[in-house]
Order: C-alpha cells, then structure tokens, then sequence
C-alpha cells in the first residue's frame, strides 16, 4: 500500500500548510512564502517548444487545491493543463483541441516553407 506524499508549505495567510502532493507534482522548490492559502499550486514538469534558442509554447499539468476564483481557464481545484503564451488552464478536450490548431498551423508552416523554396529556386526577389 503506498502512502500519500504531503508537503507543508508556509503561506501569508494561514501560516504553515500541510496538502496532499500529486504523484505527478515537480515540488515547490521556489515556493514564495507570502503566498496566500488561495494561490498554492502543484506543477509537474514543464513541457516546452522552442526554436533556434527561442521559447515558443510550454505546458504544464497545474493544481491551486484552494483556489477560490471560478475562472476554470484561469487555474482552479480542477486540475488542468497551463499552457503559455495563452496564459490559459486547458482541460484535456481544450488541450486536444489546441493539437489540432498546431497540427494544422504546422502544415500551413510546411506550406510556406514549400512556397519559399519555389521562389528561391527561381530566383525571385
């Protein structure tokens, strides 16, 4: 039988916390003590996108286990993915629905890279 891991973490309005850790959670290695009980949250490793040293996307399974706004795209008691730039918390219909958005600009990407080498090959300006 395994046990549930906890973490107590110090917050600004309730002093010390003790919660339930996700098997999935990365740890709260930078947790800032001055955060409020509502603004806790578990992240799992962060899953990024970049290009030539840029970032373009990342993503994160997120989890505020207090949260007490009702904004479910902004975080919540739901956990959910966070994905930046949006700065949007997607559930998994939302989160398939944005691969699919991806899939479909990366063929427009393929496109234009096509488009390209055809001008190039012809030795447009």
């Amino acid at each position: 039988m395994s046990t549930q891991r906890t973490v107590t973490l110090p917050t600004a309005d309730h002093g010390n916390v003790t919660l339930p850790e996700p098997a999935w959670c990365a740890g709260h290695a930078h947790h800032d003590p001055l955060t409020a009980l509502a603004d806790l949250i578990h992240s799992g490793p962060t899953v990024g996108c970049s290009h030539l040293g840029q970032p373009l996307l990342a993503a994160e399974i997120v989890h505020s286990p207090f949260a007490t706004h009702a904004s479910p795209r902004r975080g919540g008691r739901t956990p959910g993915v966070s994905v930046w730039p949006l700065g949007l918390t997607l559930d998994p219909t939302e989160l398939y629905a944005l691969a699919a958005d991806l899939d479909t600009f990366a063929d427009r990407l393929r496109a234009l890279a096509d488009q390209l080498a055809d001008v190039l090959a012809r030795g447009e300006q």
